[in-house]
C-alpha cells in the first residue's frame, strides 16, 4: 500500500494520472492484508477501498478477478475523459448499457465482483498457486520466487540451459508441456519481448474456481515427467509471424 501512496504523491507532483490495472485488485489486496501489519484486521473490502481512493481510473479484465468468462470495463474520475470515452465505446464496441457484452455476463462481473472478496476464495486461490509452485520447486524445477498470485513462473532458460535463447526456451517448455499432458501454458520471454527479453519465462497462469486438488497435482506430474527428459527438447524458429504482437499467433517448428 505504501508503494501506491508513493506513486500518488509522484503522480500529483507532475500532474500525471494515477490509472490502475485492477485486473487483479483483490489478489493484491490479500497479500497487503497477510503481509503488511498495518492491514491485518481490515477487510479485503477496505483495503481494496483504499487502494482505488488514490487513483484516477482504472482499467479492469473482468476475466481476472471479475470471476466472469468475458468482458472489463474502464473507470475514470474525470467526467471529461468519461464522456469521450463513452462516445468512443458506441463507435466500436456498442452503447452504454452493455458495451457489446451479454447481460448474462454483465450480470456475472457484478456477482464475481462481489464473491472476488471473499477471504476464503482468495485463501483457497493463492495457497492452491502457492502449493503447485513449492511442489515442482521442491523436485528441482527452476521458477521464479516468491510464488504470486495468479500463476508460477518457470525459469525456461535455466531448466533448459542446452537451447539457446535465440532458439526460445520457453516456447519449446510451452509446447512439451501440452505434448505430455495437454498443459496449455504461456512462453513469456524472447517470442514475446523480442531482443527486449530480460528472461525465458513459461507461465503457468491458474484458472479460477476450475482447479481441484486433484487438477493442481495432475499438472505437477505433467512438470515433474517434463523434467525428467528435458535434455531431449530442441529449440525451437519461427516459420511465420505477424508484424505485431506474434507470440499470439507465430508458427514455429523445431530446429
Amino acid at each position: 500500500m505504501q508503494n501506491i501512496r508513493e506513486v500518488r504523491v509522484v503522480c500529483k507532483e507532475f500532474n500525471l494520472p494515477l490509472i490502475i490495472d485492477a485486473c487483479r485488485f483483490a489478489e493484491n489486496a490479500y497479500f497487503i492484508k497477510i503481509r503488511e501489519q498495518e492491514f491485518a484486521e481490515q477487510t479485503i473490502k477496505d483495503i481494496c477501498r483504499e487502494i482505488f481512493s488514490y487513483a484516477d481510473g482504472c482499467t479492469m479484465s473482468a476475466k481476472k478477478d471479475g470471476l466472469a468468462n468475458i468482458g472489463g470495463f474502464l473507470c475514470l474520475n474525470n467526467d471529461d475523459w468519461a464522456n469521450r470515452a463513452r462516445n468512443l465505446l458506441i463507435l466500436t464496441e456498442g452503447f452504454l448499457t452493455y458495451g457489446g457484452l451479454a447481460g448474462r455476463d454483465l450480470d456475472a462481473i457484478a456477482v464475481g465482483l462481489e464473491e472476488v472478496l471473499h477471504e476464503d476464495y482468495l485463501h483457497y486461490r493463492i495457497r492452491s498457486t502457492a502449493y503447485l509452485g513449492e511442489k515442482i520447486s521442491q523436485a528441482g524445477v527452476p521458477i521464479v520466487q516468491p510464488v504470486g498470485g495468479h500463476a508460477v513462473y518457470i525459469d525456461a532458460k535455466a531448466m533448459l540451459p542446452h537451447i539457446p535463447v535465440t532458439q526460445f526456451p520457453g516456447q519449446s517448455l510451452a509446447v512439451e508441456l501440452y505434448l505430455e499432458g495437454g498443459i496449455r501454458s504461456c512462453e513469456i520471454g524472447s517470442v514475446m519481448f523480442g531482443k527486449n527479453a530480460r528472461m525465458e519465462l513459461v507461465r503457468l497462469a491458474i484458472p479460477r474456481r476450475v482447479y481441484t486438488q486433484s487438477h493442481i497435482d495432475y499438472v505437477i506430474e505433467v512438470i515433474l515427467n517434463v523434467l525428467e527428459h528435458h535434455q531431449r527438447l530442441r529449440g525451437m524458429k519461427i516459420t511465420w509471424e505477424p508484424e505485431v504482437l506474434r507470440h499470439f499467433t507465430a508458427h514455429f517448428d523445431y530446429v
